[in-house]
């Protein structure tokens, strides 16, 4: 039994990710969600009757024996998920019992009323495999949204407002927050029971991913009617990638300068390395790098005065990197799982052994194409292989670089041959070296195959990075 209460309930609406956050609760030891428990239509999940040995018959005459099965259902703490369309006899007396933990889980209105409309037109109400995603389109009706927004507040302000009166608080959560396993774990210890995730559940997948406004037939009509204000996110894609870390370890000082480069991966850093050992004519052994955070503060302490820096890349030349480095390559560096999923599942036309006479400048082109199209499935948490690192959003390493330390500088590798000189102009430098160039992608050049197709599969698959970092075009290098 937990510790601080008998039983949970997940008060939500439709389309706010309750299945996903019941999959994460199930997945913990100790912990049950029983599902739509009062749904007026089925018991616990579709089209099934009966539940912890009731029948429909059974609580909808009486649906306080359901609470009291629930209650006493075998675990440490058992719930279920209520929407407002569910039994309301069961609302009152749930919402005044303290031993009652009530999660109150919400999503951006516009979001959850799209989802929906999609959801009764495609009749796909959840996604395992993302091959089977039915695409749809819907029609946005200014007085139907309007109707459903002051219904949906409506309901969240009633149980706030119970809730202030009776003088309980519940766990808020949002459809973001779903992504992020701390928030989950920190959801368990609220609820009082021991069990922890290591990681969250994956077999959901999301469905509509994109940006609202291009989920409808009309979107200048739903601007228009929005009075063109972005209260609800409207150019806002959700992002499912998770978080990332701080990863200190990869941290590079110089030997003997006061400069700290903070690696964003994908291909640029060889460059920057070789740079700082140049800096202090010294070979790169000898910079200093695989610290834990207690000796990077101290180097920070030592050496008043110091600048940290980290360097952008175009997101389409850093792909390209990494789809030549670890996915083409078999040898050191090869993610071999991850080429046999593209090969087998993806059908990517990359040959067993890349070589001069099997893989042409064309099969390249189609090959990275598809490699872009399973970036933006992969950035969306729509695939079973992880976001790795030397492909990830860029905007998600510097949120990870910057909860333990902010960088002085942002730099971008078209600036790096002035950039870098200037910085060590600034540190005290009177003749600092010149940046090397990033070593050619093999086999072929991003040039030999770049077009415009290329470009907006990068933009799709990279939107957040395009948009947080006002990327344009990609420019092949000319002689």
């Amino acid at each position: 039994m937990s510790a601080h209460f008998d039983y949970f309930v997940i008060l939500a609406a439709m389309r706010t990710g309750s299945n996903l956050l019941e999959a994460n609760l199930n997945a913990m030891d100790g912990v049950t969600c029983h599902g739509e428990a009062f749904n007026p239509h089925f018991a616990g999940s579709l089209k099934s009757d009966h539940l912890l040995g009731l029948s429909l018959e059974d609580r909808d005459a009486d649906p306080m024996r359901m609470l009291k099965a629930i209650k006493s259902a075998p675990g440490d703490i058992n719930g279920f998920r209520y929407f407002e369309d569910h039994d309301p006899r069961i609302l009152k007396p749930m919402l005044n019992d303290p031993r009652c933990a009530k999660i109150i889980l919400t999503r951006n209105p516009l979001d959850s009323y799209l989802s929906l409309k999609i959801a009764r037109k495609t009749q796909q109400w959840l996604l395992k495999n993302v091959k089977r995603r039915v695409d749809a389109q819907v029609d946005f009706d200014a007085d139907e949204f309007s109707d459903y927004l002051d219904q949906l507040q409506d309901y969240q302000l009633t149980v706030q407002r119970h809730l202030q009166k009776t003088g309980q608080t519940g766990f808020f959560i949002h459809y973001d927050d779903l992504t992020e396993l701390d928030v989950i774990n920190g959801l368990a210890a609220w609820l009082g029971v021991e069990g922890r995730l290591t990681r969250l559940d994956d077999t959901l997948k999301p469905q509509n991913p994109a940006p609202a406004l291009s989920k409808v037939t009309n979107p200048d009509e739903m601007k228009q009617a929005l009075c063109d204000q972005d209260r609800f996110g409207l150019h806002r894609s959700t992002s499912f990638e998770p978080q990332r870390g701080a990863a200190v370890p990869l941290y590079v000082a110089a030997a003997r300068s006061s400069l700290m480069y903070l690696p964003i991966r994908g291909g640029i850093e060889p460059v920057v390395v070789q740079w700082l050992a140049d800096l202090d004519g010294c070979q790169t052994d000898k910079l200093i790098t695989d610290r834990n955070r207690k000796q990077v503060r101290s180097w920070k302490q030592g050496h008043p005065g110091h600048r940290k820096f980290t360097v952008l890349r175009h997101p389409l030349a850093r792909a390209h990197t990494a789809f030549c480095s670890h996915i083409l390559n078999t040898g050191p560096g090869s993610y071999k799982m991850v080429r046999n999923y593209l090969r087998n599942r993806l059908k990517l036309p990359i040959p067993g052994q890349v070589r001069d006479t099997n893989y042409s400048v064309e099969q390249h082109r189609e090959a990275f194409s598809g490699f872009l199209e399973f970036l933006r499935l992969n950035l969306n948490g729509q695939t079973p292989i992880r976001v790795d690192g030397t492909w990830c959003s860029q905007s998600r390493t510097l949120e990870g670089i910057a909860s333990f330390t902010m960088p002085d500088l942002i730099l971008r590798e078209e600036d790096l041959m002035t950039a870098l000189p200037d910085l060590a102009h600034n540190m005290g430098h009177s003749n600092p070296p010149q940046p090397g160039s990033c070593a050619p992608d093999e086999p072929y050049a991003l040039d030999q195959i770049y077009d415009e197709n290329l470009e907006a599969l990068a933009v799709a698959a990279y939107q957040r990075d395009y948009e947080a970092f006002g990327f344009t075009d990609w420019a092949p290098k000319t002689a």
